[in-house]
Formats: structure tokens, C-alpha cells, sequence
């Protein structure tokens, strides 16, 4: 089973960064591109603004850390080096010094999930991999912001995500769990501040098992400091698995003059017990 996800995420990988892949559509040069004086896109210019003064943060994006966004001009600048341990696809903590505070249930889930060869991760049986691996995983996707709600559509797997901003409360009526969970946003001055609840118990924040359950908050913030990059601070809390609240960073690079493609999981559905479910 190792060997099989291996496969498949150098698969994905391949698929993102083949030049004959993104060839496959005509080229549509992104609008309104600041440039710099030689005439090439100038990636450390200020962020757009919506009608209302907000940041804008639309656009095609994709997860820092694998080098500079592939022939779209000059490269986003270095994110600087304060701010929290930038999350880890693999192993959402890699760079919190003193690891996740995991709670004994915590680590005993961590320790199943590693045991296992993280054969039970959901993005491995098709089904919504979570908000956190959403974040952290290298394919692109688009953020499409309206007045009343940011929409995240992830060419991974295709996924999507909507985070309402027109005013609404979290729910309290017990709703229904979701594995993204039910997300509202607000702005506090230029970082929008996300706050998702209500989410499906067994979640992965990472390759590796960290756990999320049904007790979970997770808080995103959300700045556009340049043109060019976009920087996400989250906030996990989740008394059943941690002993206290940890923040990591996730860094996007924004991506011109591209689309996304299809990315399809579906024809490998399995119709089975949800991985991690207790055994009835």
C-alpha cells in the first residue's frame, strides 16, 4: 500500500509539472498583471483590492515550498523568516520544535495510523482528504472571492471548499459533520480570519495519521502581503487530540497564465467502512 500511494502522488506530481500536460490548453495571459520596469510581471507588487477595499484574493495558487511558480516570471519573494513552523505535507509539525502536543489518545491514533503505513489516509480510498492536506499538498487550485464567500476549487481530487463571509455565525444546531467542516470568515483589517467547526471524526491533518476529530476549531488567516504570495496561518484546536492549541504556516505562490485540469479520483471508489470508523 506504500508502494501504491508512492505511485500515485508521483503520479500527481508528473501530471502538475509536465510541460505536455499544461500544454494541453491555449494559453490566456492573466489580467491586470502588474509589471516592473523591464516589462515582466512583478510578483513583489502590492496585492489587488476588491470594490470595497478588501484584499483580493483570487487567483490561481499553488503551495510553497516547491520552488518557485514554473515559468510565470519573476518568483514570488522569500516569506520572511518569523511566523509560526511551516506545516509539512507529510507531518503537519515537522518544524514545531517540540512536536505536536498530542494527548495519550492523540499518539495512540498517530501510532495506529504509522503502523498501518497510513494505508487508511483518505485521500488514499477517494474521499476528501481535509482541510489542512488541502492546504499543504503542491497541486494548484483556484480561490474565487465574492462579497459573500471565498470558493476554493483544488484540482486535487477535484475538491472544493466554500468559506461564507457575508455576516452568518458558526451553526449551533448541531448540523451535519462534514470532512471540510462549516467554515465562516471575517475580516480584521487585511487578513481574512476563517473559523471552521463541525467537522466528521477520523480526519488526517497530514500523510503521516496527526489526527483531527469531531471536538476540532480550526482558525485560518488569511494575508495576500504581495502580488505574488499569499501566506495562511492555522490554528488546530482539538481537546480530544492535543493538549493545547498549536499554529502552523502554509505559503501559497501564485501561478499565471494557467488553468487548472481535471484530476479525477472517483472511478477508484471504494464502498466500504469509512477508514478509521470504530468496527460495529
Amino acid at each position: 500500500m506504500r508502494v501504491a500511494m508512492s505511485v500515485a502522488c508521483l503520479a500527481a506530481a508528473l501530471v502538475v509539472l509536465s510541460p505536455s500536460a499544461s500544454a494541453q490548453w491555449t494559453k490566456y495571459p492573466t489580467p491586470n498583471v502588474p509589471k516592473n520596469s523591464a516589462g515582466q510581471p512583478d510578483m513583489n507588487a502590492p496585492p489587488p483590492k476588491t470594490a470595497d477595499g478588501k484584499p483580493d484574493l483570487s487567483g490561481l495558487w499553488r503551495g510553497g515550498g516547491g520552488g518557485p511558480a514554473r515559468g510565470r516570471g519573476a518568483a514570488p519573494e522569500a516569506p520572511p523568516p518569523s511566523g509560526p513552523p511551516v506545516a509539512g505535507f507529510a507531518n503537519v509539525g515537522q518544524n514545531i520544535k517540540e512536536g505536536l502536543p498530542f494527548t495519550p489518545f492523540g499518539a495512540e491514533t498517530l501510532k495506529t495510523r504509522q503502523a498501518g503505513n497510513s494505508k487508511d489516509n483518505p485521500e488514499a480510498h477517494c474521499l476528501p482528504m481535509g482541510i489542512v492536506q488541502l492546504h499543504t499538498q503542491g497541486a494548484p487550485r483556484k480561490f474565487i472571492q465574492t462579497p459573500r464567500e471565498l470558493v476554493i476549487l483544488y484540482e486535487a481530487s477535484s475538491e472544493r471548499r466554500e468559506i461564507f463571509i457575508d455576516g452568518r455565525p458558526l451553526p449551533t444546531d448541531d448540523p451535519q459533520p462534514w470532512f471540510n467542516g462549516y467554515s465562516v470568515g471575517r475580516w480584521e483589517g487585511d487578513t481574512l480570519v476563517v473559523e471552521t467547526v463541525q467537522f466528521r471524526d477520523h480526519g488526517w491533518l497530514d500523510i503521516n495519521g496527526s489526527p483531527l476529530t469531531d471536538a476540532a476549531k480550526v482558525t485560518e488567516r488569511f494575508r495576500r502581503p504581495t502580488f505574488g504570495r499569499m501566506e495562511i496561518d492555522v490554528t488546530i484546536e482539538d481537546k480530544k487530540a492535543y493538549t493545547k492549541p498549536f499554529t502552523v504556516r502554509v505559503n501559497q505562490q501564485l501561478m499565471l497564465d494557467e488553468e487548472l485540469i481535471e484530476f479525477i479520483c472517483l472511478e477508484n471508489q471504494r464502498f466500504g467502512p469509512e477508514p478509521g470508523a470504530p468496527k460495529k
